[in-house]
């Protein structure tokens, strides 16, 4: 039989280094199918419960190998669900490649079944959105899809109409006017600033007295040039959510989550610096951001778009992280006065005695700050830990204590509902041999999460004698986040109608699907519920019942802020006693000395 353009794609996409493709299945892509059956395992096709699992799922692979991750949906309804997972990718800087099935060119323009204008469609996520209208293209769309998607770290879109993908392959087009002959392979080139703008960086750098240092996923591979730029500057260094892993939580220097789900540490320390180093990061809030005019500032970005966006840039070094850095340290004068560091380390110090002060208050019928106080005492070294969004995602920023060689991650732009179990899926094909540890609110389990269990329940036997995949529920029956963003940000309470959300027994689910299912509801317990979740040689689901009412306290609380509280409070929260009290205990604990019997 020959070869068909389906075939080749999938051929081309191999030697391109793509061994796994997220997806399900549809009429829109029978070629691919068909093509899939004929090249299994490799590349091994991954059938997800829903299309924007898979995109979500490619997304979390790019993110934990740097490789590019690639998702295939079928026409109409099948392209249309993977949006919401490619604008993460789009957002949060990942390459992913879709593939979608397109109908018949004879039927495009007649309204026909499933007929959507998918270049359109697909148009302001993608970097590159191509139709294959021949099979001559199938080559140079596919290496310039994937290339653009690691060039640009971003979405590349490949629509493939299924008469096309069911013709006769064409290796190497017709040697005429208007062939295109291209080819596989892309490094990542060195970017680094002019030898006159380091030097310019270095003098502001040099000259700052109280350095505070923001990084982001930008400068993931560059932590031993980060830890010895900080030690030179006697800096402090703050960390934007996705920029969690990039440098260990146990560096003394190191203050932690900046913003409103931030530290006390980080808001100290970029309120009292004068000079601000940002490095890889594109964190939005100016409010955590030095006053305008107070910090001369030093970024280093790859792109040079996105630079000077964030805050009045003096000297814009465009480049790669971790080069320009190597480049600019011999530049750096190691700091005599030492104070300014002193202090920082002291905050760092204290504010790792207010979140276990806060993990041990009690909760009704537990604390959900003590679930990850618990983990991080027994994080696995090599634990890939994924979070969704949802008041869960405070304790993820704050609470937990990430090792050298951990990994983490998230929705961090699009803050979307829904990617910790498909990142966690991912993570755990992409690699086997680690733990792997889902942060996920019970709305967003229920949302989609419990159904993405079922793409466990189909792989997880090839896990069995690997490290645990753990899911931990936080059930507390509210959509929490947005609750209390209804009482700080509109001053309105609670509102039951569209807050209050059904209990499940999600252990119970995940033992009906033939997991271990762990259920806690005593913080007194929930350090052993871990170590049991951890040791289980199924997947598992810890379900953990926290009380809704423990506030996720922002490092400040603004007079707006308080006032808004107040008056959502007098309107009548059906929660006001407990949120009250509850949010003042954990206020309190920024003031008092550590708790009896902790160290």
């Amino acid at each position: 039989m020959a070869e068909l353009v389906a075939d080749f794609i999938l051929k081309r996409l191999r030697e391109w280094g793509v061994h796994r493709i997220y997806g399900y299945p549809g009429d829109g892509i029978n070629g691919f199918l068909g093509a899939l059956d004929r090249t299994q395992p490799d590349p091994e096709f991954i059938q997800t419960r829903h299309e924007e699992m898979a995109a979500f799922m490619a997304c979390g692979h790019a993110k934990f190998t740097d490789e590019v991750g690639v998702c295939m949906a079928t026409s109409g309804p099948g392209a249309i669900h993977l949006l919401n997972g490619l604008y993460d990718a789009k957002l949060d800087h990942a390459p992913v490649v879709a593939i979608v099935g397109q109908q018949k060119r004879m039927s495009l323009g007649a309204e026909y079944q499933q007929e959507v204008d998918l270049q359109v469609l697909f148009k302001d996520v993608s970097e590159f959105v191509q139709v294959c209208m021949e099979p001559a293209q199938a080559r140079h769309l596919v290496d310039r899809a994937v290339r653009i998607a690691l060039d640009k770290r971003g979405v590349t879109t490949l629509i493939v109409p299924n008469d096309v993908q069911e013709e006769k392959a064409v290796e190497s087009p017709p040697r005429e006017h208007g062939a295109v002959y291209s080819s596989i392979g892309y490094t990542r080139p060195r970017v680094l600033p002019h030898d006159e703008d380091l030097d310019h960086a270095a003098r502001v750098l040099n000259d700052g007295k109280k350095v505070a240092m923001l990084v982001g996923q930008g400068a993931s591979g560059a932590r031993d040039e980060l830890v010895e730029t900080a030690e030179l500057l006697g800096a402090g260094v703050a960390k934007a959510l996705l920029g969690k892993d990039v440098l260990p939580d146990d560096l003394p220097f190191v203050t932690g989550p900046i913003g409103l789900l931030g530290s006390t540490a980080s808001y100290e320390l970029i309120k009292g610096c004068d000079t601000l180093f940002m490095v890889g990061t594109s964190f939005p809030y100016s409010e955590f951001l030095p006053k305008e005019g107070q910090a001369r500032c030093v970024e280093i970005e790859i792109e040079a778009s996105r630079i000077g966006i964030r805050y009045p840039v003096d000297v814009p070094l465009v480049g790669d992280a971790k080069e320009t850095l190597r480049a600019l340290i011999p530049k750096l004068e190691r700091k005599q006065d030492r104070s300014w560091r002193e202090q920082v380390e002291g905050q760092v110090e204290e504010w790792w005695r207010v979140v276990e002060d806060r993990a041990f208050q009690d909760g009704d019928p537990m604390n959900p700050q003590r679930v990850v106080w618990e983990l991080s005492q027994r994080l696995p070294d090599d634990a890939i830990v994924c979070a969704d969004s949802g008041s869960s995602t405070n304790w993820f920023a704050r609470d937990l204590r990430l090792k050298p060689n951990n990994r983490a991650s998230l929705s961090g732009t699009l803050a979307t509902m829904g990617p910790g179990v498909p990142y966690a899926i991912a993570a755990k094909f992409a690699h086997p041999g680690r733990p792997v540890i889902a942060f996920v609110g019970d709305g967003a389990f229920q949302m989609n999460g419990m159904n993405e269990l079922i793409t466990v329940k189909r792989y997880h036997e090839r896990w069995q004698d690997s490290p645990s995949l753990v899911f931990c529920v936080f059930n507390n029956q509210d959509l929490n986040q947005v609750t209390w963003e209804q009482r700080v940000l509109t001053g309105d309470p609670k509102f039951p109608g569209s807050q209050w959300i059904p209990s499940v027994p999600y252990a119970k689910y995940a033992e009906l699907l033939g997991f271990e299912g762990i259920y806690c509801e005593n913080g007194d317990e929930v350090g052993s519920a871990w170590e049991q979740a951890l040791g289980a040689r199924t997947p598992c689901v810890l379900e953990v019942k926290t009380d809704p009412e423990i506030p996720p306290l922002p490092p400040h609380i603004t007079r707006m802020q308080a006032e808004k509280m107040a008056k959502a409070m007098v309107k009548g929260d059906p929660e006001r006693t407990g949120v009250m009290e509850k949010s003042l205990l954990g206020k309190l604990a920024e003031f008092k000395e550590s708790l009896p019997g902790r160290k």
